[in-house]
């Protein structure tokens, strides 16, 4: 028997609350939503593919079956079409795609490499088209031993020319692609359209705005303001602002930098950021800007939020400082009850964590001239779970408790260049991975994505990461005060939260899956990412990670509240090797884009050999991650 007292005992205490607030949570949903169970089943009693749905379940698909294969599977009575492929030109003088001749010139007129992140934009701005807008698509990083025919092995160091760093920086950023849907529902792209945009890590030129803009830490040789920076790279999740621009987020920026990070000011903060020399990537052979011991102070210009206006191809995009520094996955925005504007961002790491920022300035409709500078000032915020259901947001200001120069912080641009310290000595909650955090509209709740933590040990589980050695992942849903909807106070300061699932096979007690009770032998998932909510404020869920599992990355749909809440279904299955990303919504809820990312990545894959060759199927054309428009047959809203 063990004393109440003791470590374990307090760690056992611990798990069990995290379960008891999943439970509840769920039997409190199973109570409220009585009222509407009978109008509910009467809605789909008709389905004949689904003869006995659950109650309270609105998603009419069957799911699909677990498994892997080399190409992708939607759910029946839908159809998913790939629209854009890495190499797809998006100009009129771009020349066609040739896998065995790269070149930077070409890359530069196509679609980028391992697209992330969607956008859609309605067109023209200011409209709620949901057949004709913009595509903003993140490229977060490239597969060397996947791309280059003459670069074997997959090791970044293979990389033996200046023409393949250049092609990679091509590959790398984000992209701007005019997107339509024709009378058949069939959608396309407009290749010699002006909107379409590419931004890439090897420029354009970006401005760096907000309270670190000019300080020491970030000037370079080549940049002695501090105020201007060469493009962008790492581009994982992001975010649409209310006044329709495009945030795109900087996360895993550590891999591009060589250099041994210790001995010089930096060296703290190069380290927190995960500067180790283990490369992925080999382009300091050819860019001093590149090696710490050249240039300390660029990995400082990267790591940020980049904000520009998808509408006007020429604008500046700009790094928005006062978001802070860290592995962004990430930057969902809501508007506080007074109209201040609220950013959400996960820290993509394991033990690190998540952050809100409010804007000073409050959000004017009718002026959006007036907004486009508001994310430069404000307050960041990091996240600390209580025992007790309640969210601290504890605010991330110099000055500030220990955020003074006696830890190191000489001013508010040292808390957001080393915005993980500060947090850190502020006592947020290290977190499972946070990936993706996103705002239902309907709810007003806010989600977490929480992808893995395998390092987690008995002695550091908590109430919100309820799992030793977490492999399966969870999904934590933050409730801000003030009602659902419009109602919701993003702004406040204390939240309260509960567990929404804890991933993983639930048909096996070693994971310690916490699902639905009719969840299927299907419907389980694994390794949470990237989430997207339809018009009716049902949650889509995206996953990396499920080839460790023996099955394919894919989307999961699931009611958020009800009698049928965190009942996942599987819809959209991935081909092998893939992960899936980015999955986002036309405004009338009839398209789910979604990212299918490096298809038959490891697998023991090579340029001559993969896995796959989804999506062209072509000898001698090599795999290439795509987005893909899905629609239901017939027309009419997904599920």
């Amino acid at each position: 028997m063990t004393n109440d007292a003791s470590p374990n005992a307090s760690q056992d205490k611990r798990a069990r609350l995290a379960r008891r607030a999943l439970l509840s949570a769920t039997a409190a949903a199973l109570v409220a939503s009585k009222v509407g169970q009978s109008d509910s089943l009467a809605a789909h009693s008709a389905s004949e593919s689904l003869p006995d749905l659950p109650m309270g379940l609105s998603l009419d698909f069957a799911e699909l079956e677990h498994g892997i294969d080399d190409t992708h599977h939607v759910a029946d009575g839908y159809r998913a079409d790939v629209l854009l492929r890495w190499g797809d030109p998006l100009f009129a003088d771009a020349p066609a795609f040739d896998p065995g001749a790269l070149s930077a010139q070409a890359q530069s007129k196509h679609f980028g490499y391992n697209n992330d992140f969607i956008a859609y934009f309605s067109l023209p701005l200011g409209s709620e088209r949901a057949n004709h807008g913009l595509l903003c698509v993140n490229h977060e990083y490239t597969n060397t031993d996947l791309m280059f025919a003459d670069v074997g092995g997959g090791q970044p160091y293979k990389i033996s020319n200046r023409r393949h760093m250049e092609v990679e920086m091509a590959a790398h950023g984000h992209s701007v692609v005019e997107v339509m849907r024709d009378s058949a529902g069939l959608w396309s792209f407009v290749q010699d359209s002006a909107y379409n945009r590419r931004l890439m890590a090897s420029g354009p030129v970006m401005t760096l705005a907000g309270p670190a803009a000019g300080h020491d830490r970030l000037k370079t040789s080549a940049d002695p303001t501090g105020r201007s920076v060469i493009g962008t790279f790492n581009n994982c999740a992001g975010g649409k602002t209310p006044w329709d621009t495009c945030l795109i987020a900087e996360e895993n920026i550590h891999y591009y930098f060589a250099g041994d990070p210790r001995g010089g000011d930096e060296t703290s903060n190069h380290l927190s950021m995960g500067l180790t020399q283990e490369l992925r990537y080999a382009w300091s052979k050819f860019l001093d800007r590149f090696d710490v011991t050249k240039e300390p102070h660029e990995p400082n210009r990267y790591g940020w939020v980049v904000e520009y206006d998808p509408y006007d191809p020429n604008s500046v995009p700009k790094k928005r400082t006062a978001l802070g520094r860290f592995k962004h996955e990430g930057a969902t925005t809501a508007l506080a009850k007074d109209g201040r504007v609220v950013v959400y961002s996960g820290d993509d790491q394991t033990y690190q964590y998540i952050y809100k920022f409010v804007s000073t300035r409050k959000y004017d409709p009718e002026n959006r001239a007036n907004n486009q500078d508001l994310l430069d000032e404000g307050t960041l915020h990091v996240a600390r779970f209580e025992e007790d259901g309640r969210l601290q947001w504890l605010p991330l200001v110099w000055g500030n408790g220990p955020l003074t120069r006696r830890n190191g912080f000489h001013s508010q641009a040292d808390v957001l260049i080393e915005t993980r310290r500060a947090a850190s000595f502020m006592g947020a909650t290290p977190m499972d991975r946070p990936e993706d955090v996103k705002t239902n509209p309907v709810t007003g709740s806010v989600f977490v994505s929480l992808t893995k933590n395998p390092f987690r040990r008995q002695h550091r589980v908590d109430t919100a990461n309820p799992r030793a050695r977490n492999r399966g992942g969870h999904i934590i849903e933050m409730t801000p005060p003030g009602g659902e909807g419009a109602n919701a106070d993003h702004g406040a300061d204390v939240f309260t939260w509960n567990v929404f699932l804890l991933a993983g096979d639930p048909s096996d007690v070693r994971y310690g899956a916490s699902y639905h009770p009719g969840v299927t032998e299907h419907g389980w998932l694994t390794n949470p990412d990237n989430m997207a909510f339809d018009p009716q404020g049902r949650i889509w869920i995206a996953t990396d990670g499920a080839t460790d599992f023996d099955t394919a990355d894919g989307i999961w749909a699931s009611e958020v509240r009800g009698t049928a809440r965190a009942l996942t279904r599987y819809f959209f299955k991935c081909p092998i090797g893939a992960e899936m990303t980015g999955p986002a919504f036309t405004p009338d809820g009839e398209t789910l884009f979604c990212s299918v990312q490096h298809p038959a990545q490891d697998n023991g894959s090579t340029y001559e050999k993969p896995a796959t060759r989804w999506p062209d199927f072509k000898n001698g054309v090599p795999p290439r991650p795509s987005v893909v428009a899905i629609t239901r047959e017939g027309g009419g809203s997904i599920a």
